[in-house]
């Protein structure tokens, strides 16, 4: 007899950076129910400061925070040698977002509010390359 539950979600850690507490809860909550390990971040300043301690596999990074950006917050981190798989995510799509989004390499950006099976889906590639 065997299990049916996730194997693979189970081993990634995933971090979620987002200045929403309400949106952090809510992905948090729907990423640990399908067994992924999750650390949450309100800042980018917040996750630098974790490193390297905290090692996510994938992450997920709201665009427009205060302080410093999603896309600034991959290029710190890049600099910094952490070439971590990342899903932005944005409640303010325009082109310019989307260009500078696939221009940094992103394996999708999602917009708020988005389908669960879409967050689901950019993981999965993300991880799987």
């Amino acid at each position: 007899m065997t299990h049916s539950q996730p194997t693979e979600p189970a081993r990634l850690r995933l971090a979620v950076v987002d200045d929403d507490e309400s949106f952090l809860r809510s992905i948090a909550r729907l990423l640990r129910s399908v067994g992924y390990a999750v650390k949450t971040f309100e800042s980018g300043r917040e996750l630098l400061a974790s490193l390297p301690g905290s090692s996510p596999q994938c992450l997920v990074l709201d665009i427009h925070m205060p302080e410093m950006t999603g896309f600034e917050l991959q290029d710190e981190l890049m600099a910094h040698g952490f070439h971590v798989p990342v899903i932005f995510v944005t409640a303010h799509d325009t082109p310019e977002t989307r260009v500078r989004a696939h221009q940094a390499g992103s394996f999708g950006l999602l917009v708020k509010p988005f389908d669960k099976r879409a967050l689901f889906s950019a993981i999965e590639i993300a991880v799987r390359s």
